[in-house]
């Protein structure tokens, strides 16, 4: 396979004036595509505008099997209002939906044709007659201004600059990694697909970025952020996105899609201040992961975020917070946000792994000062949607947690009826859960609170919402806004 650099390549992706309302990046030389569906985008009332189409690997779950399915993948950019057409080349249009269900998308059907009107950038899922795993992932951006110019991209590797560029086409990394030093820059243009893993490692003010993608050709990560600092990354496509023993890293609207066993999302290890912002996870196990001490991997987890997210976990847990510590040490998680967040799936056969909101907290961990703000969770094909525990899993634990203290539960919706039971509980006296506070729980419309109407004296309130609250758990209340 031949490595692109040169910026003559830069061309050839449909970039005409940055100021533009709608920007097509066509594939690069090389670059596999898919024709199950066709896409296309206009400003209102003008020309269409053909959208390149990937495939991308998910996995398929049922029961304790799982098969790997390929779906597709598209992006474009633009600002105002565009219209989108998505022609189903497969097969005939019986349902269509968009996801997620919250930003009320509603395509018009025609035939095998799809048209809806975008007027922000976001990070959708079309799916067809309900098919999950041959779905249209739609990623838009918002037009590039931090795209180099032309003359950067010329001088690209060259003495003197610190651009990284990667044009149009498959690059195929030497060694299947590029280690980025401090201070450099790597940009990946539409229309191109890097073979490796791009690792920061020991790095200061870092940025990579762009429109393409970073895909391993073996199961592991596209981007990894280790020990560095002030690390920026964005609105690229990728396999996962881990961080470890790194501080203020800022992960903006990257798209993880994995297929693999043991395909977390975007894993945070022993770091502080960390954001995620405007990503979109579809993972074969844990979308976004909050860790401790690992392996050679050491310390606590201060200050992570995580707003205006999408995910959906295929295998295994949405968000999972605590797992693994020093046995042996006193390792903190703690003040922790995820907020605005999407839950579009959770399929786990094994009940020890469910929970879309799941602390499990192991290793001698202390977890405390959580919050879980504006979290809509939609119709799970198999898991629950709370586990909140002190636990020691002897598959991955040395110990069991210290505690879990302090977790706020803010604007939790659900609408369905597949969840099954959700569980808070303690481990000990000495180990406990303590100072839950649920406020606004909301499911299938009713709102859940201590004195709500209908509920027995008798009754924990968990009862009228499916949580069971076991043992050793310490103070915890349902308010209504």
């Amino acid at each position: 396979m031949k490595r692109i650099t040169s910026a003559v390549f830069a061309l050839c992706a449909s970039i005409i004036g940055l100021n533009a309302e709608v920007v097509t990046y066509p594939a690069g030389e090389g670059v596999e595509t898919l024709d199950d569906f066709t896409v296309k985008v206009r400003q209102t009332g003008g020309e269409w505008q053909p959208v390149a189409v990937y495939p991308v690997k998910v996995i398929a779950p049922d029961g304790t099997k799982r098969s790997v399915q390929t779906a597709s993948m598209a992006y474009f950019d633009f600002d105002g209002k565009v219209e989108v057409e998505v022609i189903s080349n497969k097969a005939g249009v019986s349902s269509a939906r968009v996801r997620p269900l919250s930003y009320d998308i509603t395509p018009d059907i025609d035939a095998d044709t799809l048209s809806f009107t975008l007027t922000r950038p976001c990070n959708l899922s079309v799916e067809i007659n309900g098919d999950l795993f041959h779905n249209l992932h739609l990623f838009t951006n918002g037009i590039d201004t931090e795209r180099p110019t032309a003359k950067e991209i010329k001088r690209a590797g060259k003495k003197g600059s610190n651009l990284i560029y990667f044009g149009p086409g498959i690059h195929q990394l030497p060694g299947d990694t590029l280690l980025v030093t401090s201070g450099k820059t790597v940009y990946i243009d539409g229309g191109a697909r890097v073979k490796g893993r791009i690792l920061v490692h020991n790095s200061e003010n870092v940025k990579i970025h762009g429109r393409g993608e970073v895909h391993p050709d073996k199961p592991g990560p596209g981007v990894h952020v280790s020990k560095s600092k002030n690390v920026k990354i964005a609105d690229l496509i990728m396999t996962q996105m881990p961080v470890d023993e790194s501080d203020s890293v800022t992960i903006r609207n990257v798209r993880a899609i994995s297929s693999y066993q043991w395909g977390d999302g975007m894993n945070v290890y022993c770091s502080s201040n960390v954001t995620h912002d405007g990503v979109f996870c579809r993972n074969s196990d844990d979308c976004t992961t909050i860790y401790c001490s690992r392996g050679k991997m050491k310390g606590s987890c201060r200050n992570i975020t995580m707003r205006n997210a999408v995910l959906w976990a295929d295998v295994a847990h949405p968000i999972f917070i605590g797992l693994h510590g020093n046995a042996n040490g006193n390792d903190v998680i703690e003040d922790v946000l995820y907020e605005n967040i999407d839950i579009l799936e959770q399929y786990e056969h094994q009940i020890d792994y469910q929970g879309c909101l799941a602390i499990n907290v192991g290793d001698n961990n202390l977890v405390r000062n959580v919050t879980f703000s504006d979290i809509r969770i939609e119709e799970l094909r198999k898991g629950q949607l709370i586990n909140f525990r002190i636990f020691f899993n002897k598959k991955y634990c040395a110990a069991p947690g210290r505690g879990l203290h302090n977790v706020l539960v803010r604007n939790l919706s659900y609408n369905g009826d597949k969840a099954l039971i959700s569980h808070i509980s303690g481990y000990d006296a000495d180990h406990l859960v303590k100072n839950i506070r649920f406020e606004n729980l909301t499911i299938n419309g009713t709102q859940i609170y201590d004195n709500m109407p209908g509920k027995p004296g008798f009754y924990k309130t968990g009862d009228m919402c499916n949580i069971f609250v076991g043992e050793h758990v310490d103070n915890i209340t349902y308010s209504k806004d």
